[in-house]
């Protein structure tokens, strides 16, 4: 049975609601576990509680959730089918287009030097692209859990304007602490500012691709691939092959090289309309416990910087959403 148009605008209004005061709530206890874990750090020195730090993320949506009583379905854990192995797949492939093109332009024009590593070079990136990648799944859910499952849906919900650049843009925020007491070296040249602002443009163009792979799969599984296969394949099988003084300025999670082939390769992955779903099968019209389709619903349209703008719905039977 279908709902009437005025109980479909409470709910919509309800859910909006309900969505900005999780993202109120969200922020300030990711806010709050970042500064407690970032001062255990450099009190002590012990990059462990890196581990607790990306869980703090998981974390503070599980509390939002608790709290808010909006369950936890759409975080989504489902794999979706067959077709989510296409994501997975492409979630894989990007660090490693990313690095490939990358380190191989530095290595061959002298920007930086190129040396075997003792294992070989092919062996430590078939290694770092499955075996390390699978392990660093282990950390980096507990991240994807807040940021692609919890806070970029609300933000969608919420209608925040622009819901994907603001995501990104807490998303390399949440960092800068780190960075800034040099707790987390991302290179730069050795320039701490100079290493967040490369990093900072990496992160920002990577939350394009991992929340086009959010929402067109409805699942969190290749948001955490990707997350992790980058942690794993640049830091693990990239970086440990270069050397030379020019490797720390153009190389590594904040260099500048690093950073303008993650935005090219943003702007070119996530051209055209996203389909939007809040899990397999479900649109983000539908709340999630319903378990209702509704209708298609895409993000963005047309040039690059219109992917951060609003969700466009396609009534059912419609195959082009219109602009809003």
């Amino acid at each position: 049975m279908s709902s009437s148009p005025s109980s479909v605008g409470i709910n919509q209004s309800a859910r909006r609601a309900t969505a900005r005061r999780g993202v109120v709530l969200f922020l300030s206890l990711v806010a709050l576990f970042n500064a407690l874990s970032v001062a255990v750090v450099v009190h002590t020195g012990n990059t462990a509680w890196f581990l607790a730090l990306m869980w703090s993320v998981a974390a503070s949506s599980l509390i939002c959730r608790l709290v808010l009583r909006e369950g936890i379905r759409d975080v989504s854990f489902r794999f979706g089918g067959r077709r989510v192995l296409f994501f997975l797949a492409a979630a894989l492939a990007y660090p490693l287009v990313i690095g490939l093109v990358a380190y191989v332009i530095a290595w061959t024009t002298g920007l930086a030097d190129y040396h075997s590593p003792p294992r070989g070079f092919p062996l430590g990136l078939l290694l770092a692209a499955t075996v390390t990648t699978l392990v660093a799944c282990l950390s980096t859910t507990g991240e994807e859990i807040g940021w692609r499952g919890y806070l970029l849906i609300r933000l969608i919900d919420a209608g925040v304007p622009r819901p994907v650049l603001v995501s990104g843009i807490i998303w390399a925020l949440w960092h800068a602490p780190l960075i800034i007491t040099g707790s987390y070296v991302v290179n730069g040249g050795g320039n701490r500012l100079a290493g967040l602002i490369g990093f900072a443009a990496t992160t920002i163009a990577a939350a394009f691709v991992l929340a086009r792979l959010r929402l067109e799969s409805g699942s969190i599984w290749p948001a955490v691939v990707l997350h992790a296969g980058w942690n794993s394949i640049i830091q693990s099988a990239f970086d440990p092959a270069t050397s030379g003084s020019g490797a720390r300025l153009w190389l590594g999670e904040g260099g500048l090289l690093v950073a303008s082939v993650a935005v090219l390769s943003a702007v070119l992955t996530t051209r055209g309309r996203w389909l939007a779903l809040r899990a397999p099968g479900t649109s983000l019209d539908s709340s999630a416990g319903d378990g209702e389709a509704g209708g298609d619903q895409f993000l963005g349209a047309g040039p690059w910087r219109r992917f951060t703008g609003r969700v466009q719905r396609a009534e059912p039977g419609v195959s082009e959403a219109r602009e809003g």
